[in-house]
């Protein structure tokens, strides 16, 4: 906190407050800086100085996309501080109803739908190998840490079978598209009546359905499940894409899988390793929507006979 509060000194502001802010799944802290009438955002990326550059980098892809994101105002490589415009605190899931949920989605997916024009060279991209090492922590973290439930040899390779089918399907879809990567309610600002975007320093190039998944299937909150095949079609209509209604929401099914089998490894390492139990609660629904991908695939059977375990 002293590195932060000689930075706010050196940048001139004086008679400030600065309130910490609910930090993220990450290292990164933020804070509020207000001084009389005015706020900005402090991120704090000091425990992972090489995430600034990302976050820098993908800041600028996004503006150019004319997808609202904080902007950056001044930064301190060396300590691993920006200072960020701020986007207020009304988070999309505050908004979210019954009622409200189409609209809202909606104009989420119509920024899915910008987002997607950007250029990807350069970036990270979401590859076979990635997909599966995501869905390995579900097997280290999930099964063995949190459920004690321990795979023999035979169940090892069975389980690793059914992932690479998983990650086969995924790679079946469209590829090298831009994906933020957490497009869930809680990253999602409301600005205005406007959306904007948060969290974006980890995007990649990968599957043309991720960040739709993000949204529909948001491990946070949960809506009819019709109504989010609805939402999802109508993304397909948005874009497009030739191809068949069937397809397309398998292409949505099998990304969701491989999401959510990732999220069940994630939310667990958060508790054991990282001390954040708070993401147990969210285990349950994240888990309701594997289990529903499993039971309409006979291929999945026997991921959802071992997760029922």
């Amino acid at each position: 906190m002293q590195a932060i509060e000689k930075w706010i000194a050196d940048l001139g502001y004086k008679d400030y407050t600065l309130t910490v802010i609910t930090a993220d799944a990450s290292s990164r802290q933020y804070y509020r800086l207000s001084v009389g009438e005015e706020s900005f955002v402090i991120m704090d990326s000091s425990a992972d100085k090489d995430s600034m550059y990302p976050f820098i980098d993908i800041s600028v892809r996004l503006l150019k996309a004319k997808v609202e994101v904080p902007r950056i105002i001044s930064q301190n490589i060396k300590e691993g501080f920006l200072l960020l415009s701020d986007l207020g605190s009304q988070h999309l899931a505050d908004m979210l109803s019954p009622m409200s949920v189409e609209l809202l989605y909606m104009k989420g997916i119509s920024e899915i739908v910008k987002m997607q024009e950007i250029d990807t060279t350069g970036m990270d991209v979401y590859d076979k190998t990635f997909l599966m090492s995501e869905m390995n922590l579900m097997e280290e973290w999930y099964l063995r840490q949190h459920k004690s439930i321990f795979l023999s040899d035979k169940g090892l390779k069975n389980l690793e079978n059914i992932l690479e089918i998983i990650a086969d399907e995924v790679l079946a879809q469209p590829q090298n598209i831009f994906v933020h990567r957490d497009f869930h309610s809680r990253n999602i600002m409301l600005e205005s009546g406007k959306l904007a975007l948060i969290d974006y320093q980890d995007a990649m190039s990968g599957a043309l359905t991720y960040d739709l998944v993000s949204l529909l299937k948001d491990v946070y909150v949960e809506f009819d499940a019709k109504k989010m095949e609805e939402l999802a079609l109508e993304f397909k209509a948005l874009k497009g894409l030739d191809v068949s209604d069937e397809e397309f929401l398998r292409w949505f099914d099998f990304m969701a899988l491989q999401r959510h089998i990732k999220i069940l490894g994630i939310f667990s390492r958060l508790n054991i390793r990282d001390a954040k139990s708070s993401y147990l609660k969210d285990i349950p629904l994240t888990l309701k929507y594997v289990l529903e991908v499993c039971e309409k695939y006979d291929v999945l059977a026997p991921l959802g006979e071992l997760l029922k375990r």
